[in-house]
């Protein structure tokens, strides 16, 4: 018996239109990006019309990773400055707090916008310390590890994120640097920055001075 007389062709392309339908919303659901997990769990509800019904409550896991932001803190305000600074280390802080606020952009060195090693590259060219504008792992392997006693000392280099990040000591509570969320801020040495420190670099204090490049 053949498949028209068993079907009559209205019904016949109904049934292959339908068919189509389901494939593609199949192909549909195997291909679209899951957004979130759904755990099913089954709990009693009330009676209805003298019969238990169960119900399945769904609850939602989020897939999406957490992002730990960078804590805001109040400028410090030093006025003449830390006790103990001579006139280049007062130059710097002065040529500092110029820039406090200036929004950051990658690759760039002011006096608009500021990167990290822009930042501290200007500064340091404001106080008459003259070396090659470079990356931040460049400056790390160009200038040498401080002593101990000058890891917090104002104007050491601080680097942070596998040598990704970089900024001016403040003092031993906190540090000067070109945040890629806030621009130039001054952050506080607590948890969060604390864990991300990889060392410290002490620029020397001449009038001029070449980093290598290219390391």
């Amino acid at each position: 018996m053949s498949f028209c007389r068993l079907f009559p062709r209205p019904l016949a392309v109904c049934f292959a239109l339908t068919l189509l339908a389901a494939s593609a919303q199949a192909q549909e659901s195997a291909t679209r990006p899951r957004q979130a997990t759904a755990i099913t769990t089954t709990t009693t509800a009330s009676e209805v019309d003298g019969r238990s019904k169960l119900e399945n409550d769904l609850v939602v896991v989020s897939t999406a990773e957490e992002v730990e932001a960078e804590p805001e803190y109040e400028i410090p305000r030093f006025g003449a400055g830390p006790a103990g600074l001579g006139q280049l280390e007062r130059t710097m802080l002065s040529a500092i707090e110029q820039r406090l606020g200036t929004p950051y952009r990658l690759g760039t060195e002011g006096p608009t916008r500021y990167d990290c090693s822009g930042f501290v590259w200007s500064v340091f060219q404001q106080a008459g310390v003259s070396f090659e504008r470079t990356n931040v792992r460049n400056f790390w392997h160009s200038f040498a590890p401080p002593a101990e006693e000058e890891k917090f000392k104002f104007g050491t280099l601080v680097f942070f994120n596998n040598l990704g990040h970089v900024g001016i000591v403040a003092d031993e509570h906190g540090f000067y640097h070109a945040s890629t969320s806030k621009g130039v801020v001054y952050s506080r040495f607590d948890d969060y920055w604390t864990k991300r420190i990889n060392g410290f670099r002490r620029v020397p204090l001449a009038t001029s001075f070449v980093a290598s490049a290219g390391r």
